[in-house]
């Protein structure tokens, strides 16, 4: 994005992969979530007042009219995450980005090992290494996301470039992932590939969607936000919202029928609290008091499935380093940082496509 807004001056494009946008490529399961119908400083994890003047700077209106002038036309789809857009084709995009970045010199499959600063006459450079030749620049912009997808390119490059020119690194774990288990949640397991509405609360935020059950533990986007805010400790699920419990204890059908949710979950949920499924006629009190926890299940995750697995990057390059207009480190000039490798992240459904592509119109608009 950045790349596509500067269009007068020499650019070079340092990509370690073959070809640009291969995190866009396997974006929203291939269709690219690339933005949402309300998005908000309160979505974002970090900096609440360097992310508003961000997303102000380039809204989600400015973007859905770039795409569209593209001729790329993304659609709401709510099935997923309330208000996300998807794009027909996450190809459409990184088409599109090739077009725009035309005027770009492109050197691909290069990875940057090191950089330094370059005394040169009377001005100073970047000295960019790389696995293939040296790269010489007046200005850095550092791009180069977090440490999720490793098979897309992801390293710590960024991290590294920041710490030797003095930065200071949040510390950084995976986000908008899935969660292994604890034994007393093992019966999760048993349940691989089912899936239910939930909702689901961690620290102060609470999320309504899908959990899916998986073989380490469970997933699914209620999930995936709920990693952005978990910090160790317990967070509680509701597998019955915005219902009443009372409401399905009348009758006299058995436990495991007499709820809305899979027979399948209904046996191993009993089987976890150590109840007998049997008519709801002769359930006593205290067997009754176990059945509420289908409101407020609360568990303590034995941890998450690991960057390999995680959409995105939450910790990262301290922003209180950064100059929030343009993006320049305030530790050295000339050297920029914007995307994931900063500290804000943001949750599933398009909010983190629109919080670094603003950051890279805002730092593009104010270097032109």
């Amino acid at each position: 994005m950045f790349a596509s807004k500067i269009k007068n001056k020499n650019i070079a494009l340092i990509e370690s992969n073959m070809k640009i946008g291969q995190k866009i490529k396997v974006s929203g399961g291939a269709k690219c979530n690339i933005t949402n119908e309300h998005v908000s400083y309160k979505n974002y994890l970090g900096d609440e007042e360097f992310t508003r003047d961000t997303l102000a700077s380039f809204t989600n209106k400015d973007l859905l009219n770039l795409l569209n002038q593209n001729e790329v036309y993304p659609k709401v789809n709510p099935k997923i995450v309330k208000g996300t857009y998807f794009c027909n084709s996450s190809k459409d995009v990184i088409s599109m980005f090739e077009k725009l970045t035309t005027h770009t010199k492109k050197f691909m499959n290069t990875k940057v090992l090191d950089v330094e600063i370059l005394e040169k006459e009377s001005s100073k450079l970047f000295k960019i290494k790389t696995n293939n030749q040296i790269i010489e620049a007046k200005k850095l912009i550092v791009a180069s996301g977090g440490l999720s997808y490793e098979g897309l390119g992801a390293s710590s490059i960024a991290y590294d470039i920041a710490q030797k020119f003095g930065h200071t690194i949040k510390k950084t774990k995976p986000a908008l992932v899935g969660f292994t288990v604890q034994k007393d949640q093992f019966w999760f397991k048993n349940l691989s590939g089912l899936s239910c509405m939930v909702q689901t609360k961690v620290a102060d935020k609470t999320f309504d969607g899908s959990l899916l059950f998986a073989h380490k533990g469970c997933t699914g986007p209620v999930i995936l936000n709920s990693s952005l805010y978990w910090q160790k400790g317990k967070m509680s699920i509701d597998f019955l919202p915005n219902k009443k419990l009372e409401s399905f204890l009348k009758g006299n059908k058995k436990i495991s029928s007499a709820f809305p949710l899979p027979k399948r979950f209904m046996i191993e949920f009993l089987s976890s609290i150590d109840l007998e499924d049997k008519a709801l006629s002769s359930l006593n009190f205290e067997e009754k008091e176990k059945l509420k926890l289908l409101k407020n299940y609360e568990f303590a995750p034995a941890g998450t499935f690991g960057y390999t697995k995680a959409e995105v990057t939450s910790g990262g390059i301290n922003t209180d380093e950064i100059n929030h207009k343009n993006f320049e480190s305030l530790k050295q000039k000339d050297l920029y940082f914007i995307g994931e490798c900063l500290d804000i992240t943001g949750e599933l459904g398009g909010y983190n496509f629109q919080l670094y592509f603003a950051q890279a119109c805002k730092c593009a608009k104010e270097l032109k």
